[in-house]
């Protein structure tokens, strides 16, 4: 069997180890051919192809980014006044020709949606998810959100010192998209004192008295996490406009912290190396039993596999009893409206 790897998407640690652990299994294990495509479904539309092997593989567990590239391509995004509404049949044709058996679609939501898409014209697809955000609907986790959790909860660390130092309230917004799931385990982890998050409301005075309080009873500074998707507003940076709130309803000097991209970037934790070679491995058998058109994920927690129709266009939100926010409540943490 000849197949393809691809990546779409934002950039996470751990795609490196996932193409390693379906390229190495499918060669080393299975006999198969196997070639990258580069910067996602450009290059599939583009026939912009490697050839891999055992060594081209070797090396890349570590890696963070992506060997291949990757784009935010949306193949199935019609745009008026062009000529893009015939991409999918020249990703389909270009699938032929290539002489492909199956794709191998690492990516998020929107990947896994346009993987889902593509399985509909006929071609043999595979999806692994892939987000820092891990809101990637039917699976438990995805490989790039533990070493994003690490990276920021190391951040909030760092922010205790200088806000206890200069008796101020720090904010810090974290990624996430729509969803808190990097917010909740971060700031958990992090010891924040406020954690904003998409799925549960909130409003600002209740924010305030929260830090007012805190001040009144001997603790000088607090530590906010903001979620990117909390809505203030229509504008971007909730961090800001939350910090700007508090420092002008509180009179308590207030910095905001964007991580920004920091979060995706940079080597994969353990988990996400041992996660991505597992749901990479599976995917990998997957093809070999000829079950297509379905996503990896972790059930139960273990590897499994779910039917890309459930999946596609689904986001995986953090439901308001989660286990850390409930437990954060009774240690005084504030979340929003009680």
């Amino acid at each position: 069997m000849k197949i393809g790897i691809l990546s779409s998407g934002g950039d996470c640690p751990g795609i490196n180890a996932t193409i390693r652990g379906v390229g190495k299994t499918a060669i080393m294990h299975y006999n198969m051919e196997v070639i990258g495509i580069h910067n996602g479904f450009t290059g599939l539309q583009n026939r912009d192809i490697e050839v891999f092997n055992e060594r081209s593989l070797s090396g890349i567990l570590n890696l963070g980014g992506t060997i291949i590239g990757t784009s935010r391509e949306k193949p199935f995004k019609k745009l008026l006044h062009s000529n893009d509404s015939d991409k999918p049949d020249i990703l389909v044709q270009n699938y032929h020709e290539l002489g492909l058996n199956c794709l191998v679609c690492i990516g998020g939501n929107g990947t896994q949606k346009t993987a889902y898409r593509l399985s509909e014209l006929g071609i043999n697809v595979i999806g692994i998810p892939k987000t820092i955000d891990n809101d990637v609907c039917g699976t438990e986790i995805t490989f790039g959100f533990d070493s994003a959790v690490s990276i920021a909860t190391e951040a909030i660390d760092r922010l205790h010192s200088t806000a206890s130092a200069l008796k101020r309230v720090m904010v810090c917004e974290v990624m996430g998209h729509h969803a808190g799931w990097l917010a909740l385990h971060a700031g958990m982890a992090g010891g924040a004192d406020i954690i904003l998050i998409p799925e549960i409301a909130f409003d600002m005075d209740s924010v305030n008295k929260v830090v007012m309080n805190r001040a009144r009873r001997g603790k000088p500074y607090s530590i906010v996490v903001v979620a990117e998707g909390v809505r203030m507003g229509n504008k971007k940076h909730p961090g800001y406009q939350v910090s700007s709130i508090i420092e002008e309803v509180t009179a308590i000097d207030t910095r905001v912290t964007v991580l920004g991209y920091i979060q995706r970037g940079g080597q994969p934790s353990s988990f996400d190396r041992n996660l991505a070679t597992l749901l990479g491995g599976h995917a990998t058998e997957l093809i070999t039993r000829k079950e297509f058109g379905r996503m990896v994920c972790v059930k139960d927690g273990r590897i499994d596999s779910v039917p890309l129709a459930e999946v596609a266009g689904k986001a995986r939100l953090v439901p308001p009893g989660h286990d850390l926010v409930t437990q954060g409540r009774r240690m005084g943490i504030f979340f929003g409206k009680e």
